[in-house]
């Protein structure tokens, strides 16, 4: 099964560079800039904001509600990333109603009241679940390993 992936994987990104190859060398050095900028930008600027946005809210949200805040918050950076391109209706005029012709502020809007609506919902789901099984883990440390039964 690993093969199989490996192998879609590498055609994938055969048939990729296959379309890059027609563009000329101008532009095939301009994605890989882009595409370098947005390792870099996401590796030392996204991630760490990341990390410390989490570090910073742990002490505020406790128990189960961890979870889904940590969902919820991701979803919800992932939408406001995708809606700037749009946000404000960029090339929009008024003799051509094809361009953007969605209302992009009330859906964005509409999307994140969605995805933190779900927050209560999971822990309402997961209080009303008979299985804790995560509770025994969780209130377990490392070293809190028993000996195994001798061997007949």
């Amino acid at each position: 099964m690993r093969a199989v992936l490996i192998l879609a994987g590498l055609a994938m990104a055969g048939y990729g560079a296959l379309l890059l190859w027609d563009n000329p060398w101008e532009v095939i050095l301009n994605i890989g800039i882009w595409a370098a900028a947005g390792v870099v930008l996401h590796d030392f600027v996204f991630a760490p904001l990341c990390a410390a946005a989490g570090w910073a809210a742990r002490p505020l949200v406790r128990g189960r509600l961890w979870r889904p805040v940590v969902v919820a918050a991701t979803c919800s950076v992932v939408l406001v990333l995708l809606a700037v391109p749009v946000y404000s209706r960029p090339g929009a005029r008024a003799d051509n109603a094809t361009v953007l012709d969605r209302n992009y502020p009330l859906g964005l809007w509409v999307s994140l009241a969605v995805v933190w609506a779900c927050v209560p919902i999971y822990y309402l789901i997961v209080r009303l679940l008979p299985v804790r099984e995560d509770e025994v883990v969780d209130q377990q440390r490392a070293d809190d390993v028993q000996s195994e039964p001798p061997t007949v």
